[in-house]
């Protein structure tokens, strides 16, 4: 009896202490480029990236810019989104879990190494923690590294070239077990091949049910018009570029990614108001709808909205405390979507309302069109 107690206890022991480590490698980066459309772009080519080295990836917490927060603030991958949507597709574990139960095997102190395609900053090496958020990414892990490693002229174009191929040969798992990059081991805007990756990233239950409270509980019963504005003084200057920059930023979303479909100009970039509501009566009429939900980064112009939409008897709409994420679950379910083609935010939006057959268009794109039905925009 005694002997089987002992056996039970030894084994409960092993297995609560024993963790799956991966053969094939990890992957770690620093979501370090932009705000959550960017690091949207550059998590779904990080998957991709991940899937054709065959190595796990580690869900980095997405990097925020608070007001009066002198440093970023590093929120858990699965505040937002779920995981097991994830793992149909690849093998992903939380930066958190990794850090906890993987880095001590796998990723000791003395061995953490940055990735990096060339020297960055000042110096000869990667500098992966040198300026915010690179290094208030990594101290929330309390990861400081030893050394670096430039991996050029190996890139992150899996698609082609037989990159995994090289990147395997290069560094196999047995000698570099982790790939800790300095930044995402992907391209923005997002490579063509990865815009598919979207249906793989869905909203957590916290996220879904306050928008649908909205929808259910602020907004008119009836279909409803999403739409994005970016409207902000640093948005003003991003549209200045577009003459020297014809595929600025998510440009290609709408324009190709050799600008077949056209060239961005300022009616897309930055439309005015006036633009703007003559693009929401067309939605609003093609598609019966009885309210506008407005997302922005600066002004929702809902005064402007409300007046010009009053003898259609619609009414315009914002959460009172904007949240992004919330935003971002309430335009994926809008009857129909307008975002601004330039932007990585709309981009995101774009993408999930493509991953479930909804239709969406563009600001001041294309402009040979008058419906709102026929600006729907094909898939690229």
């Amino acid at each position: 009896m005694m002997l089987k107690l002992l056996i039970h206890v030894l084994f409960s022991v092993t297995v609560s202490a024993g963790v799956d480590i991966d053969p094939n490698g990890y992957i770690l980066y620093c979501p370090c480029m932009g705000r959550f459309g960017n690091q949207a772009d550059h998590f779904l080519g990080s998957l991709a990236f991940a899937k054709a080295l065959n190595r796990t990836l580690a869900l980095p917490p997405w990097v925020e810019y608070r007001f009066g927060e002198p440093k970023s603030v590093q929120v858990p991958f699965s505040h937002y989104f779920e995981l097991e949507p994830l793992l149909k597709f690849h093998r992903v574990i939380i930066m958190e879990e990794f850090m906890e139960n993987i880095a001590p095997k796998v990723w000791p102190p003395e061995k953490r190494t940055a990735f990096c395609y060339m020297a960055r900053g000042q110096g000869t090496d990667c500098n992966a923690k040198e300026g915010n958020p690179f290094g208030p990414f990594w101290d929330t892990f309390n990861i400081d590294f030893v050394q670096s490693e430039f991996y050029g002229p190996l890139n992150y174009d899996v698609h082609h070239q037989d990159m995994a191929r090289k990147w395997n040969s290069r560094y196999p798992s047995q000698k570099s077990p982790v790939l800790a990059f300095t930044g995402a081991p992907a391209s923005f805007p997002i490579q063509l091949e990865n815009k598919d990756l979207q249906k793989f990233l869905v909203w957590t239950p916290r996220i879904v049910n306050r928008a649908i409270d909205f929808i259910r509980n602020v907004l008119p019963i009836g279909a409803f018009v999403g739409i994005h504005l970016r409207n902000g003084v640093d948005w003003t200057r991003a549209c200045e570029h577009l003459e020297h920059s014809p595929n600025l930023f998510s440009a290609p979303q709408c324009l190709g990614y050799r600008n077949e479909f056209g060239i961005a100009s300022q009616d897309m970039c930055f439309p005015t108001p006036d633009a703007i509501a003559k693009q929401v009566k067309l939605a609003v009429k093609e598609y019966h709808a009885k309210s506008v939900f407005v997302s922005s980064d600066n002004d929702h112009l809902i005064p402007f909205l409300t007046k010009a939409l009053k003898r259609m008897e619609v009414t315009v709409h914002k959460l009172a405390n904007p949240e992004p994420h919330v935003d971002l679950a309430i335009l994926g379910r809008a009857n129909y979507f307008i975002g601004n083609c330039i932007s990585s935010f709309t981009a995101f939006a774009k993408r999930e309302r493509d991953a479930n057959g909804l239709p969406s268009g563009f600001w001041g794109f294309p402009s040979n069109r008058a419906s709102a039905t026929k600006q729907k925009h094909e898939e690229l």
